[in-house]
């Protein structure tokens, strides 16, 4: 609305002024905005505030998730983040409801850094570590996994709580119907296959 953009040229005015007096500036964004509106305010702001370091407060994408905020403020970070935010404010569970404690931001801090490296990896930044994750992955490495997870005592904790039963190799999501021992089986043999015939025709 007019408020609002009258905001945001007061702020270019601001860091403007700072900058002259060589004066740092860091400029705060909002904290409650509509997924399809970040796009538009991170270009404005950085346009008018000369490109000066802009940090946003989530933002938060919705209001009717309260206990969940951490995931909603997550959501606009990584649209935030890939269109231009320098930085994001973690939020946690407890946000509009109480004082958060130890545990709330731990998750909020962890949902946050999920948010951020989602934002990096559009933008072809730090994409080897999810490389890394996917060649674990594709072998089952379960001990990889967790040294490379975001939060490896979550990670052990589910699959201590309910370990597979049939295959230790696999989880119990989908056990001996895991999709990717059935293609990695079907990739090997078609390779024997292609080998075989290869010989056959030397």
């Amino acid at each position: 609305d007019r408020a609002k953009f009258q905001e945001l040229l007061i702020i270019g005015e601001l860091v403007e002024r700072a900058r002259e007096k060589g004066v740092q500036t860091m400029v705060e964004g909002p904290g409650h905005m509509p997924l399809n509106h970040i796009e538009a305010n991170i270009r404005v702001m950085k346009t008018v505030t000369n490109d000066a370091p802009y940090f946003v407060l989530g933002p938060l994408v919705t209001d009717i998730a309260p206990g969940y905020d951490h995931v909603v403020g997550a959501i606009g970070g990584a649209i935030a983040g890939y269109y231009g935010a320098d930085f994001l404010c973690y939020v946690t569970p407890a946000e509009h409801l109480s004082l958060p404690d130890v545990n709330d931001v731990k998750e909020g801090v962890i949902t946050a850094r999920i948010a951020a490296h989602a934002a990096d990896l559009a933008r072809g930044i730090d994409k080897d570590i999810d490389d890394e994750f996917s060649r674990a992955r594709d072998r089952l490495n379960w001990k990889k996994m967790f040294e490379l997870a975001i939060d490896p005592e979550k990670a052990i904790e589910y699959r201590s709580r309910r370990p597979p039963l049939e295959d230790p190799s696999t989880c119990t999501m989908c056990g001996k119907l895991c999709a990717i021992k059935i293609v990695n089986r079907y990739l090997r043999v078609n390779r024997q296959e292609e080998t075989a015939s290869r010989k056959s025709t030397e």
